[in-house]
This record gives structure tokens, C-alpha cells and sequence, in this order.
């Protein structure tokens, strides 16, 4: 049986008992708050992550994990006689970490079947937890490989955030658009799109755009016969909890998972903001 190696990046939203239970390499992410730099999960919590944002977010940046980070990693596993490796990586879209994975590995000439999740958080997981399901089911390397290929197509994720403020900073949207948004008091939804950020919808009142966010989930929930989804939360858990509440009075078999949004998302993003992700499949 083949050894096989899973890799991925900290915005796969995993859980710590989940990574160490199956011994997944994690590269973190870096964080920079009020001019200091935080390896995500490593150095601080996400939820230590918020509450700086909240009083420190102005300004916020985020960095991929280093080249080197990525050589030595492969290194250390053809040493430890891997054969092979599985690395799914956040969105080539809006991080350089895919193609760092990609050209060290090729660099150490170790076999990594490299993937771009075209996301992150819930459905970057997701990827992750099924793939070691069909591994622990027999599956073959080229059949996980290929199974895993056809995620990125099948996920959906969508974002409400607290104000515009931090993605005018963030360089997400522009310095006219949210100026404009401002002084209507627009609120924007956003939702990934191919491996990017978009607009989704401009909503007056912040009751509608989270009904809005709900009559997508509808829609997804009947067309897919949802099983799973996950409300992600920057640093408002009771808040998400109340949404989550909400939904289980409707959809009483809904597994609903709650989790922190991935620090590298909501530094973008913003202290407060909430999003819905799923799987298609």
C-alpha cells in the first residue's frame, strides 16, 4: 500500500484534533496585525486573531508561508519514504501558496499531485475529509486524485460582511465603490466565483441581505439535497449560532457545522463577518 502524504494550507478550517488525528502538514498562513506577524494556528488562535482585529484591524495584511517552508516540507517527506503526496491549497486567485507548492515539489522532485481548491475554509476542508474517506475506504492515489478534481466545480460560499471599511483597505473593493456603499447604506454580498471574490448583490438593509444569503441557501439546499453546510463566523459566534438556529427550525436533518472564518478571509473581509459554504456533492 502506498504511503501517502496530505498537505494543505490553514485556511482549510480543519479542526486540531481533526489535522494531528490524521496527520495532515499544515503550511500557516502569516497575519500582520498593528505591525506584528502571527503564523495562523501556529504563533495565535483564530479566535485570538479577532479580537485583535476588533480593536487593531485597520490595516491588517496577510501573507502566504514561505517558499522555503514548502522545500523543506518535501524534503522531510521524501527523507521519511513517502511515496507520494495530495496538497490542496487555498485559491490560486487570491494567494501565490498553490504555485509554491507546485514548483517546490517539482523543485525537490517529490510526487505531489498539487490541486487548487479554488476556495478556502469549510469546502477547502471538506476536499480534504473526503479524500482521506476514500483512502480509508482503499481508494487508489489516481482515484482520490481524480475524485478530488472535480470539487473545486461544486462548491459555493457566500459572505456578508460587517462594513466595507476593511475591504476598502484590503484593496477587495474600491475606495468609490465603498464610499458610494457607505452613504446608501448599501451592504454587499459576496461569494467566490472561480476561484475569486465577487459582488454578488447590493442590498439597502442588513435584514435583507441576510435573507437574501438565505433564500440562496434554500434554493442550494433543494436543488442539491443538501446534507452539510457550515456557517463561518469573524469572531461573532452568537451570532452565527442564531443563524444557525434559525435554519435548524426549518431543516431539522441539516448537519450545521459553526466555526471561525479563516483569519487570512476574514482579515480581508472584516471583525463580523458571517458567510454560508456547501458542497455540491
Amino acid at each position: 500500500m502506498m504511503k501517502v502524504a496530505w498537505i494543505t494550507d490553514s485556511t482549510c478550517g480543519l479542526s486540531a484534533e481533526y489535522i494531528q488525528k490524521h496527520n495532515i502538514h499544515v503550511l500557516p498562513m502569516v497575519v500582520i496585525i498593528d505591525n506584528k506577524a502571527y503564523r495562523e494556528d501556529v504563533d495565535i488562535s483564530k479566535e485570538g486573531i479577532y479580537e485583535l482585529l476588533e480593536n487593531y484591524g485597520e490595516g491588517a495584511k496577510t501573507s502566504q508561508p514561505a517558499y522555503g517552508e514548502f522545500v523543506s516540507l518535501y524534503e522531510k517527506l521524501k527523507e521519511e519514504k513517502y511515496d507520494c503526496a495530495i496538497a490542496i491549497h487555498a485559491s490560486s486567485e487570491l494567494t501565490g501558496t498553490y504555485q509554491s507548492s507546485v514548483s517546490a515539489a517539482q523543485e525537490v522532485d517529490f510526487p505531489v499531485e498539487v490541486i487548487d481548491s479554488r476556495i478556502g475554509d469549510y469546502c477547502l476542508g471538506k476536499m480534504i475529509e473526503n479524500g482521506i474517506d476514500l483512502q480509508s475506504k482503499g481508494s487508489s492515489f489516481e482515484e482520490i486524485s481524480s475524485v478530488l478534481k472535480t470539487y473545486p466545480n461544486s462548491t459555493e460560499m457566500y459572505l456578508l460582511p460587517k462594513s466595507l471599511d476593511q475591504l476598502k483597505r484590503s484593496g477587495r473593493v474600491s475606495t468609490t465603490q465603498t464610499v458610494f456603499a457607505n452613504l446608501l447604506h448599501i451592504n454587499l454580498i459576496l461569494k467566490f466565483d472561480n476561484g475569486k471574490v465577487v459582488v454578488d448583490d447590493k442590498v439597502r438593509i442588513k435584514k435583507r441581505a441576510h435573507k437574501k444569503i438565505f433564500q440562496v441557501l434554500e434554493e442550494a439546499i433543494a436543488t442539491y439535497q443538501l446534507k452539510e453546510i457550515c456557517i463561518s463566523h469573524a469572531g461573532v459566534k452568537e451570532q452565527a449560532l442564531n443563524w444557525k438556529e434559525e435554519l435548524e427550525r426549518v431543516h431539522k436533518e441539516l448537519k450545521i457545522r459553526v466555526q471561525s472564518l479563516v483569519p487570512v478571509a476574514g482579515v480581508h473581509t472584516g471583525h463580523g463577518t458571517l458567510c454560508v459554504s456547501w458542497m455540491k456533492k
